[in-house]
């Protein structure tokens, strides 16, 4: 389904279409600048060139194999420099666009230059979004960029591909492009402000910092250069740098020749064997004209490589603060207790970190100064964080700091108390003075292993108790603060597990699942529940991982397959209009080899027609991809639907997605429950209803509970619809009962 065109864009073609361009004609630049001219305004944008050509290589490397041509130009749409795929090139040339010629909607149309330029956000225009016929086969994105200090426009940076090669994504990549450009433009204009001397006065930098005299004696090592070598300044000073077989080489040549370097990539790895990377500049100094010695600037960026290897930006930090989120510090925690589990002399803590009285500033001064407010709390939270610490935003007002390899727990209260010292200063927020403190939860990690859920219930356990102290304290975790009913109850569960199924205690209920385009019922989740006969009805997040902890979980699933295909065929047999009813598997059911016999001999026995039976798999069940093939590409021959549950949570491979014979893919909750209030979750959202559509698949979003989620799904052509504003997952008798009432409330939400 075709997305609603952006206003820019349509009025960008009503233009052409009023000045009498023939859209069946190339359009070609009509204005170009002389060689000498290009000459200069290239001299001119040297530094901006050169930044932005080192991201827009960065850039390629990263998309090597895709035939990509990006196109850099000044403030006023002529184009500076092409790189790329020399086809593409070569093609675009041959349409009469060179460097130096001028992108003006009134001589070219509707073109990604002069669109970019005049947005102040990334866009893209792909294919038939183009007014000319000559580019329908052609996607481009663009992005202006600017001096960000004074909001001074700078040009723009373009990326064009075939059609058959556009993805969402690609406008994610190339705004973190233009913002490292930003970043890096901006950091050099500043850097331009300073002279040399009061850079290596400012002691507080966040940049490792080394002078040489003329000899390339080092006569300075500033403590960030210490901690990023993790070399003690006793141990370098008055050492040649020459002798260097990291950087040597470069101060040699700064020293004997005069040149300069910047954002020379370097990776080594320190004296503790940890790798580094870093970007380098090298420059001479002068006194007088005369050389007396060399600067040598160190600018650690480990983290954000680190980042860039092993996570997608987008879904691992926090759109507000820039912090790593919640995804992200839970799989950094529990990567963590790995590792200790490998070696138990590594030391592993956590803050749990609540804002108090932050919802009355929040209700009484609105969401955009309470935004504010947590950008500010960020800024000072983040002077506490140690060479081994991480900080997250959980969510709202709650942080989390990830302590690892300290000293020993003196480092832990340390922390603790400056971080309650970040909070003795009021803060100041668009005129408004806040005064809020913080209650802490300390959880250190203890001798006996435990999940990082487990780990982060203790950390949240003590936060309530200094809440419940009074506030504005930490408070160590105690297991005392745990209710031991809880294991009790776990042990109690364990043994009465076993005898449900005998005696029929478990029962199923269902959810239904809307066709957004029609308001109808078309499908229907069946969901477990355990009507015990003491405790009454218990949901399955309190006995599911003990069934799968015993081993039971294959017996409890394979109920769930026979009862609701039994159900499924009752209802269509009572003259119910027929509908697909979902069942979900647990990864031990997924590995049984008897699977697909089990599903064949099911829908045997109870009549059922096999495409009203829907399997829902997870992410991590295609971890097995040769498996996992097989088995679906069986269930497939079967005639069952297939469905990916919970689909952007896990780590799989879109070569993969493409392989199997998937017909659904569900949007898990945490995306849809943000999408109102984070860009992040609605990138996530809309990116994966993209990806699916464009393999022809359909797609569900479950977790939907209001009106307004519910509209921002059906604008961006989501499928079906799940969630708690048509129905809460009911039992049989009840279905039965309302259906008629229940599909009349739903039609009236459309």
């Amino acid at each position: 389904m075709m997305l609603q065109e952006p206003e820019f864009i349509t009025a960008s073609k009503k233009l052409c279409e009023e000045s009498g361009m023939d859209p069946n004609i190339i359009a070609s630049p009509k204005v170009f600048m002389t060689d000498h001219e290009l000459f200069l305004k290239r001299k001119a944008y040297t530094e901006i060139l050169s930044v932005v050509s080192y991201f827009s290589n960065k850039l390629l490397d990263s998309l090597k194999g895709t035939p990509i041509l990006i196109v850099i130009s000044d403030a006023e749409g002529h184009l500076l420099d092409m790189v790329g795929d020399e086809t593409i090139k070569q093609t675009v040339e041959h349409f009469g666009i060179r460097e130096g010629s001028l992108f003006t909607q009134e001589d070219t149309g509707t073109n990604v230059i002069s669109l970019a330029l005049q947005q102040r956000h990334p866009i893209s225009l792909i294919g038939e979004s183009h007014y000319h016929k000559f580019l329908f086969e052609i996607a481009c994105y663009g992005a202006a960029f600017h001096y960000t200090d004074e909001d001074n426009l700078l040009g723009s940076v373009c990326v064009m591909m075939p059609i058959v090669f556009q993805n969402p994504l690609f406008l994610t990549m190339l705004s973190q492009v233009v913002d490292s450009i930003e970043r890096e433009l901006l950091l050099r204009k500043q850097n331009r402000k300073l002279n040399i001397m009061n850079q290596i006065m400012l002691s507080r930098t966040r940049n490792g910092i080394v002078i040489t005299d003329e000899n390339g004696i080092t006569t300075e090592f500033n403590n960030f250069a210490q901690e990023i070598s993790n070399r003690s300044k006793r141990s370098v000073i008055g050492k040649s740098i020459l002798n260097s077989e990291l950087t040597g080489h470069y101060f040699n040549r700064v020293l004997n020749q005069e040149e300069k370097f910047e954002n020379e990539e370097l990776k080594f790895k320190n004296i503790n064997g940890d790798q580094v990377v870093c970007l380098f500049d090298a420059q001479p100094i002068y006194e007088d004209h005369k050389l007396i010695g060399a600067f040598g600037q160190f600018r650690n960026i480990t983290d954000r490589y680190l980042i860039e290897e092993k996570y997608n930006y987008l879904a691992f930090h926090d759109d507000l603060t820039g912090l790593p989120n919640r995804r992200y510090i839970q799989k950094e925690i529990q990567e963590t207790i790995k590792q200790k589990e490998a070696d138990s002399q590594i030391k592993l803590a956590i803050l749990y970190l609540d804002l108090d009285r932050f919802k009355i500033i929040n209700d009484t001064f609105g969401h955009s100064k309470g935004d504010l407010l947590l950008t500010e709390v960020t800024n000072r939270l983040m002077t506490c964080l140690g060479e081994n610490d991480t900080l997250a935003r959980m969510g709202g007002d709650e942080f989390i700091y990830l302590l690892k390899d300290y000293e020993d727990e003196n480092y832990v209260t340390s922390v603790g108390k400056k971080v309650l010292e970040q909070f003795n200063n009021p803060f100041q927020v668009n005129g408004y003075e806040f005064h809020t403190t913080a209650s802490i939860g300390v959880a250190v990690y203890p001798e006996q292993t435990i999940s990082m859920e487990e780990f982060m219930v203790h950390a949240d356990n003590a936060m309530y108790k200094a809440k419940s102290q009074g506030k504005n304290q930490f408070v160590f975790f105690s297991p005392g603060m745990l209710n031991h009913s809880d294991s009790y109850q776990n042990l109690k569960f364990e043994t009465e597990i076993s005898y449900a199924l005998k005696k029929n205690e478990f029962i199923l209920h269902y959810q239904p699942q809307v066709c957004n385009s029609t308001g109808e019922i078309v499908g229907l989740e069946a969901l477990i529940r355990w009507n015990h006969p003491t405790m009454g009805l218990i949901y399955p997040d309190k006995f599911i991982s003990l069934a799968e902890d015993t081993g039971q979980i294959s017996q409890i699933g394979e109920w769930v397959i026979r009862e609701a295909c039994i159900q499924n065929k009752k209802w269509q047999d009572m003259g119910m209009k027929p509908v697909k009813v979902a069942v979900n598997l647990s990864t031990q059911q997924f590995f049984k080899h008897n699977l697909v016999c089990f599903v064949k001999e099911v829908l045997d026995e109870t009549g059922l027609d096999p495409k009203y039976l829907v399997i829902e798999i997870t992410e991590s069940m295609a971890v097995d991809t040769e498996y996992s093939l097989n088995v679906l590409r069986k269930l497939k021959d079967i005639g069952v639907g297939l469905s990916i549950d919970d689909f952007g949570t896990g780590y799989s491979s879109l070569k993969y997605l493409k392989s199997f014979p998937i017909d659904y893919l569900k949007i898990d909750r945490a995306f849809v429950r943000d999408i109102l209030n984070d860009n992040n979750d609605v990138n996530i959202v809309k990116a994966i209803i993209t990806l699916a559509h464009n393999l022809q698949l359909r797609v569900i979003a479950e977790g939907v509970e209001t009106k307004e989620q519910l509209e921002f799904l059906k604008k961006y052509d989501c499928d079906e619809i799940q969630g708690y504003l048509f129905s809460k997952p009911i039992p049989v008798e009840e279905l039965e009962n309302i259906q008629a009432l229940l599909r009349e409330e739903i039609r009236s939400l459309y």
